[in-house]
């Protein structure tokens, strides 16, 4: 063969071999950002419901093929992290009145994605069974039934000065007795078994609403203020870089039952990773519904 004829040919297959291991490269980078695509981490606050949606989410990404990564923290930086990218999203927003502070100085910076969890309350329960007792102003008729006091929790609790509020707004002939939260469900667990009268401090969602049947009284003079809701939020920029992951998260939305079922579970001793696995699998539709796989 001609010495001129060798020389293209090994030119050709030079080129052919520098454009194979550019494509190789290529293919290898892809696959890395596609890994990168897979991961994402969850800020949360350690509150039993947001223990529960968050280790839900958790087991239904790990379902799409997601590295997941969840992270505890305070409201304050649940808040600068999602601000500063630390964690692409949170189920833990309680708006508008919990967190307001909060959502007034970060509100600009981060995305709000869809509410997951409507209509949350504070307020004082009683068991269904006291069905003369439907709102905070039918208490003071029905002192002799409940001794005049009101079972608490911890006395720094928000929801106990809310108590001390409606004290003074209904003027209730009651005292509040601090407790703990485990206290006061001990308290509710005696009463209920034995259809005794009982009024609690309590909000929603709480796992004593999937145990037992119970009510939030009415509450005219607004004395727990307005309903929150929970929502997801976003660090910015999320929806673009990982759009089946910003996807997922949007169409998460559930029931205070089934929130709840997920806390009673963990109330009863159940590790939360357990809990939660042991929900995503008794509810697949749910699940494809928020993977949009239906």
């Amino acid at each position: 063969m001609d010495n001129k004829y060798k020389a293209v040919i090994v030119g050709i297959l030079l080129v052919l071999s520098l454009f194979a291991a550019g494509c190789a490269q290529q293919g290898e980078e892809g696959d890395d950002g596609a890994d990168e695509q897979k991961t994402t981490s969850i800020g949360y606050v350690m509150w039993d419901g947001e223990i529960a949606s968050t280790n839900v989410m958790k087991e239904v990404l790990e379902q799409a093929g997601y590295d997941v990564d969840i992270i505890a923290v305070d409201a304050g930086p649940l808040y600068q992290g999602l601000a500063d990218g630390q964690f692409d999203f949170t189920t833990s927003a309680w708006l508008p009145q919990t967190q307001a502070n909060y959502w007034e100085q970060y509100g600009d910076q981060v995305d709000s994605v869809a509410v997951n969890l409507e209509d949350c309350r504070l307020g004082l329960a009683v068991p269904t069974y006291m069905e003369d007792i439907n709102s905070i102003e039918d208490l003071n008729a029905n002192k002799e039934k409940f001794d005049g006091k009101i079972t608490g929790i911890d006395p720094g609790a928000g929801i106990m000065q809310n108590t001390e509020d409606a004290i003074d707004m209904y003027g209730l002939e009651y005292d509040l007795e601090a407790s703990s939260s485990a206290g006061m469900a001990s308290a509710l667990d005696g009463a209920y078994r034995d259809e005794e009268p009982i009024v609690v401090t309590l909000w929603t969602p709480h796992w004593a609403f999937g145990r037992y049947d119970l009510k939030i009284l009415d509450d005219p003079q607004q004395a727990y203020g307005e309903a929150d809701h929970v929502e997801t939020l976003a660090r910015q920029g999320l929806e673009e870089e990982k759009p089946e992951l910003y996807a997922i998260i949007s169409r998460f939305h559930w029931t205070h039952d089934e929130i709840q079922t997920v806390m009673a579970d963990m109330e009863d001793g159940m590790d939360a990773e357990d809990a939660a696995a042991k929900w995503v699998e008794n509810n697949p539709d749910r699940v494809n519904e928020w993977l949009g796989t239906e």
